[in-house]
């Protein structure tokens, strides 16, 4: 008898025999809330991306369920809390997007401060921009690093290539660790004031919502350039909106909003946004990572084996 994995958001391809000999992969890509309580009972286990929301209610209904895996970092769509209460265990991807994410960041910053979406969008329409378009360097700059983790650190790396001087805050992480990947040790108020770019690798949770709000902005340089590839939430897009509209920050790049998708909602329409749908994890190598990386991770549970990146 085989292990029942449900996957409510797809999945790569997976090319190991041997770790799929033991589990049935049961795709309901696009499963909705009211079938997937329907469907849940049956399962032994739970593959989820973003999308689908693991609720009390799921895990009640879960009668068989032993664990909830995450396709990637962030597991803000899952009760944490109810997990516990019901003795489901809640595992992650944490690695398997670092890369791809870190170098969406990088593409951001040089998209926002070389202006490369609105020179395209020039050259489509016939326009010659050249004399208009007057950017700034990379080299030289100060990026303030909110959150270094494993994608923090490896954007913190990328960007001392082009020359940045990377400060970073983080609550968790010792300052030792921070200044071994070759960044400086801040607090979050330093890093505000001194930072010209800031980025950030945090998840959406109850100390981070509204990090970024207009008290924070107020203490940033005039000018300041914002970055986020992380989570919807962690910035106030009202506030960001008026320090867009007065000048107090250039400009943003943004892969993630508050309201996904955002639709006609002025933060992603605004001219001085550079704005892309959620696609930091969307890489082919990604891709097969995570599925790779979370499959295992889910099987070791059900084997009860030793976890790399179990939650709760």
């Amino acid at each position: 008898m085989k292990w029942k994995i449900l996957l409510t958001d797809g999945l790569a391809p997976i090319s190991d025999p041997d770790l799929l000999a033991s589990v049935e992969l049961i795709d309901k890509k696009g499963v909705s809330p009211e079938e997937l309580l329907d469907i849940i009972p049956e399962m032994d286990a739970v593959i989820v991306r973003g999308r689908t929301k693991i609720t009390e209610a799921v895990l009640a209904a879960g009668e068989k369920l032993k664990v909830v895996g995450r396709m990637g970092v962030g597991v803000d769509n899952i009760d944490l809390k109810a997990a516990a209460a019901h003795g489901v265990t809640v595992v992650n991807a944490p690695v398997a997007t670092t890369v791809s994410v870190a170098e969406l960041t990088l593409g951001l910053m040089l998209s926002l401060i070389r202006e490369i979406p609105k020179a395209d969008c020039g050259m489509k329409s016939g326009e010659w921009l050249k004399k208009e378009l007057v950017g700034t360097e990379l080299n030289g700059k100060t990026l303030g690093v909110i959150g270094f983790g494993n994608i923090g650190e490896t954007v913190g790396l990328l960007a001392q290539a082009f020359g940045m001087h990377v400060i970073a805050y983080d609550p968790v992480r010792p300052p030792e660790q921070i200044q071994a990947a070759g960044a400086e040790a801040v607090s979050y108020e330093t890093l505000l004031e001194r930072s010209d770019m800031i980025t950030m690798h945090i998840p959406h949770i109850a100390s981070t919502h509204y990090i970024v709000n207009e008290a924070a902005i107020n203490k940033m340089k005039d000018g300041v350039m914002i970055i986020c590839a992380a989570r919807g939430g962690v910035i106030e897009e009202s506030a960001l909106l008026a320090a867009l509209d007065s000048g107090k920050v250039a400009g943003a790049a943004l892969d993630v909003f508050e309201k996904e998708p955002p639709g006609a909602d002025p933060m992603p329409m605004h001219p001085k946004v550079v704005a892309t749908p959620h696609i930091g994890a969307q890489t082919k190598e990604a891709q097969l990572r995570a599925g790779y990386d979370i499959v295992s991770e889910v099987v070791a549970v059900l084997e009860e084996k030793p976890l790399r990146w179990k939650i709760v």
